[in-house]
């Protein structure tokens, strides 16, 4: 069984693996196919239209669905390699283990975002960005220039007691336990973590910074958490509504998996903390 681990406890063995299995897809071509997914959600998903990946209830199990497929990637890779999850509540500050040159390496230099050390640094040459929003073609970062401070575990409380999924308009106006956990309203936790990192965390083509993956890896734990808390309340919508996914409704792109197949993790993998 996968075990996915806080990534704080990682050793320095299962973070060279991941590292590894990571440059390894970036090598085949196979990773840039997961940010061009990303980047047409993100444009695609609006408000007023068809909305899957974001800005909607499926938000949380689509990208469940989304890491299964990475984590598998990985795993016809490395089969021991599992998703670390980066817990931003506690790992608050650009001098944490993750930021370290032998996992992700830290934020950009002032001049233009690049980074420049770790092992995705344009230096290297191993992680050139070519699915892109610009011309730009280094991976950038900018930690905690355009907003200061990540969300404290008393936020994240606040919006774990939210017993309701979600309500109508079932958008990034709605109100529930989703949108505030996605960030569109409230204290803001998803969106504010995206934007704390900056670069191409901040754009549609966030996934290619490969913390992407230990951010929606710990959205997704908040999701088991919040499950946890409040067994009477479930996803919703159930059937009927226009413009997003039902319960029982089958996600684009994969069109073979439903939210209601996606509620219980633990036929995929397990948290350190289960």
């Amino acid at each position: 069984m996968t075990v996915r681990k806080n990534q704080a406890s990682l050793t320095a063995d299962e973070k060279r693996r991941f590292v590894a299995a990571v440059l390894e897809l970036k090598r085949s071509g196979r990773y840039d196919a997961f940010v061009t997914t990303h980047n047409a959600f993100i444009v695609g998903d609006t408000d007023d239209g068809e909305r899957t990946g974001h800005r909607s209830p499926s938000f949380l199990p689509w990208h469940r669905r989304f890491l299964l497929e990475f984590e598998r990637a990985l795993q016809s890779v490395d089969a021991s390699v599992a998703l670390p999850y980066w817990d931003w509540s506690a790992d608050r500050t650009t001098r944490s283990s993750l930021w370290a040159p032998d996992f992700l390496g830290g934020t950009g230099r002032s001049l233009d975002g690049r980074v420049m050390d770790g092992p995705f640094a344009a230096s290297t040459g191993n992680w050139p960005i070519r699915v892109r929003v610009d011309g730009r073609t280094y991976l950038r970062r900018s930690l905690g220039t355009n907003v200061r401070e990540l969300p404290t575990r008393a936020e994240v409380e606040s919006v774990l007691a939210m017993a309701t999924y979600d309500t109508a308009p079932w958008n990034s106006a709605s109100d529930g336990f989703r949108n505030h956990l996605e960030g569109w309203r409230g204290v803001n936790l998803h969106n504010r973590v995206h934007v704390w990192v900056g670069g191409q965390m901040a754009t549609g083509v966030s996934p290619n910074d490969p913390v992407f993956w230990l951010h929606h890896a710990y959205v997704d734990k908040l999701w088991t958490e919040w499950r946890r808390r409040h067994p009477g309340s479930g996803y919703v919508p159930a059937a009927g509504t226009p413009d997003v996914v039902d319960l029982g409704e089958t996600m684009k792109p994969w069109n073979d998996t439903a939210p209601a197949d996606l509620l219980d993790h633990t036929p995929h993998y397990s948290f350190d903390t289960d």
